[in-house]
């Protein structure tokens, strides 16, 4: 009987933990929706940045911004996205894995004296980060930077990035991050920030014909100056939101997952308890008709 009270104790709570994975999985579910709707929202400002860009591209001038000059690289700023929390599975050491991959392969661009920055987003990430000891090679954790900064924020973070830049703090910037694919798939990318390529600022390809409908005022190279800036920031903004619908839809596969696994389990154990119980019935039916023939 001790074994059977056990065994009910234990399916209790097996019991418990597939209803709480349960609803754990609903709520993340919900958060991806709710990230998903907000990467959507953003998409219209973030085109139509690209295509004024696109339009003041394709007057052939010549443009003179800090934030696309290149120079030498001897220092490099890596921010990498991470989580504060846990029971997202694999999630945080897929995007570590990255930052090794992207360490090495600066290393190997740029020669072994380059020095990297670590700047860590979410606690996991940051514990991970300060555990590396290597020749040049430091973690800055941000105050008041984590994976659930909002807007304003990452805006913050951003502009001082693009200060740390101009002033030669950094000689370039990188974001490694998790792209979100779908509930189903993200991939860990590395993505330019600092300087500015002309690849990623290129929208919808214009004609040179249609750049003649419009008159730029004051001049090009100070709207391009002005919408420059606000690209980064959407770019930015993006990054953090494919990052925390990332976040939540590895959380619902991790929760689907541990709760196939308290299913099972639940089933196993199910099955186990009423052989046992069976055999306590069995046992006691035998006593009795072995009492009984003792008469």
């Amino acid at each position: 009987m001790a074994t059977l009270k056990a065994l009910k104790t234990r399916i209790g709570s097996v019991a418990s933990s597939e209803k709480i994975t349960g609803a754990m999985k609903m709520i993340s579910s919900a958060k991806v929706h709710k990230f998903e709707n907000e990467l959507k929202k953003l998409l219209p400002f973030k085109n139509q940045v690209k295509s004024i860009m696109g339009h003041l591209l394709d007057t052939n001038m010549d443009f003179n911004s800090p934030l696309i000059n290149e120079r030498e690289v001897k220092k490099v700023g890596v921010v990498v996205y991470g989580t504060d929390d846990g029971l997202c599975g694999a999630y945080n050491l897929n995007i570590f894995k990255k930052f090794l991959e992207e360490k090495s392969r600066l290393r190997e661009k740029y020669g072994n004296d380059v020095e990297i920055t670590v700047m860590p987003v979410g606690k996991k990430l940051a514990k991970a980060s300060l555990k590396l000891k290597e020749h040049n090679l430091r973690t800055l954790v941000v105050p008041g930077i984590d994976s659930k900064m909002e807007g304003g924020t990452v805006d913050s973070f951003t502009n001082s990035l693009r200060k740390d830049f101009e002033n030669g703090v950094f000689d370039v910037v990188e974001v490694v991050y998790m792209k979100y694919l779908s509930m189903g798939k993200q991939v860990a990318t590395v993505d330019p920030l600092y300087p500015v390529s002309r690849e990623a600022l290129e929208g919808e390809a214009h004609s040179t014909e249609d750049n003649k409908m419009y008159i730029f005022e004051p001049d090009a190279n100070s709207i391009f100056n002005e919408v420059l800036p606000m690209f980064v920031l959407s770019t930015m903004q993006e990054i953090n939101l494919e990052n925390k619908a990332s976040e939540q839809a590895a959380r619902v596969m991790a929760m689907q997952a541990a709760n196939d696994n308290a299913k099972k389990l639940l089933e196993s154990l199910q099955l186990e308890y009423n052989k046992l119980r069976q055999q306590g019935i069995t046992t006691e039916l035998l006593d009795i008709l072995g009492g009984q023939t003792g008469r």
